[in-house]
């Protein structure tokens, strides 16, 4: 099983900018990274550090009761640990 934290900034905006429904739509994408850290609908991005792989995750407001919110996190697979950066909330 994978570890799976938020960085200080992602974990602000967990508590203090989403609603209910955008903070469990985010904390079931978190609990699923630890199942799963590289899901086959995670989009790749960009990485300047070769020892890890940075990802992001759309969650469509269907999935979340509000706004659209992007999930940007970093695997690094020796570590078996996943770093959510930001979270992306949409207007």
């Amino acid at each position: 099983m994978t570890h799976a934290f938020y960085s200080d900034a992602a974990e602000k905006i967990l508590r203090s900018d989403l609603s209910t429904g955008e903070r469990t739509a985010v904390m079931s994408v978190r609990a699923s990274l630890e199942e799963d850290p590289t899901p086959d609908h995670a989009r790749g991005l960009p990485d300047a550090d070769p020892r890890s792989e940075s990802y992001a995750i759309d969650l469509l407001p269907e999935q979340t009761g509000g706004r659209g919110i992007t999930v940007v996190y970093r695997h690094n697979q020796e570590l078996d640990a996943v770093l959510i950066l930001w979270l992306i909330a949409g207007p």
